[in-house]
């Protein structure tokens, strides 16, 4: 089954690069990350570097994404070295009609040389449904593959565009439910049976997003509250892999169009528990800078 979803997505992929003549609305971006943990015992702060493309050509959206990240951590019997994470995103979109699409998810952490999830593979497979110009429904069923132990994510979620004068906006309703099959534990290690042994077996957290565009300016919000972990997010663009369980989670960004570049900054404010320790109240901050390029 894995290799039947990789072949599709790739063969899918070399079709729309084969015909670029027709791709409209595609961009690529390359984003910086800066991150700062307060009241971690593991990290205390790290940079991530980003690039991604979005093409799109006629019915077909393909996206990929690739991060690298550095994190300097606070070092002790176990941790003997700084943190150092790849990971690969990709995305393919087919639209059957005005009113129904498809969405194929696949995620990969290549590489982690702290956690025992280094190596982990994600997959999604989801349907969107538009009820008319306004609203569009979507719902994303994950499984996740985290070598020592496998998760299932259910996402859904409302899309709502419109627009006031000349402000348009789309205001975003998102529900998670995230089981950890527990029972699927492979751990070898007594480390790699505590990294899991303090997480929930089900989470269910929620979410509102909010953006607007004015003129050549950009303007959003988002907010989640209601505890997860190891949860896939950002539409299979994020994959949480480390044993952290964030109860909240606050986001602002803005941005502004400059010819076919857009330039944008984001800040996240997270709260988390570090679950191996038992070490509540970690704050994560992120301030993201992201130069995106239409074509």
């Amino acid at each position: 089954m894995k290799i039947q979803l990789l072949s599709i997505m790739l063969l899918t992929s070399l079709n729309l690069f084969a015909d670029s003549s027709q791709t409209i609305h595609s961009s690529a971006s390359l984003y910086y990350e800066m991150k700062d943990f307060s009241n971690s015992k593991q990290k205390s702060d790290g940079v991530v570097y980003g690039a991604s493309a979005d093409i799109h050509n006629n019915a077909h959206e393909f996206r990929i994404a690739y991060e690298k990240g550095d994190t300097n951590t606070i070092r002790s019997p176990r941790l003997t070295e700084d943190l150092e994470v790849d990971k690969i995103y990709t995305k393919y979109g087919y639209n059957l009609n005005d009113s129904f699409a498809i969405n194929l998810n696949y995620m990969n952490v290549l590489n982690d040389n702290i956690v025992p999830t280094d190596g982990s593979q994600a997959y999604g497979m989801g349907v969107s449904y538009a009820l008319n110009r306004a609203i569009k429904l979507n719902f994303t069923q994950y499984y996740a593959d985290y070598k020592i132990f496998e998760t299932y994510q259910s996402d859904f979620k409302i899309d709502y565009k419109s627009n006031f004068e000349e402000l348009k906006y789309k205001i975003t309703l998102i529900g998670k439910y995230i089981n950890i099959d527990k029972d699927s534990t492979k751990t070898t290690t007594t480390f790699e049976e505590k990294f899991i042994a303090n997480a929930q077996d089900d989470y269910t957290t929620v979410g509102v997003k909010f953006h607007s565009h004015y003129k050549s300016y950009h303007f959003g919000f988002g907010a989640y509250i209601g505890k997860r972990a190891f949860a896939i997010m950002n539409d299979g663009f994020k994959m949480q892999h480390h044993a952290m369980e964030f109860d909240r989670t606050y986001a602002l960004g803005i941005g502004k169009n400059i010819g076919d570049f857009v330039l944008r900054y984001q800040y996240v404010y997270q709260r988390a528990e570090e679950l191996p320790f038992d070490n509540p109240n970690v704050e994560v901050s992120n301030s993201r800078i992201i130069l995106n390029y239409k074509f």
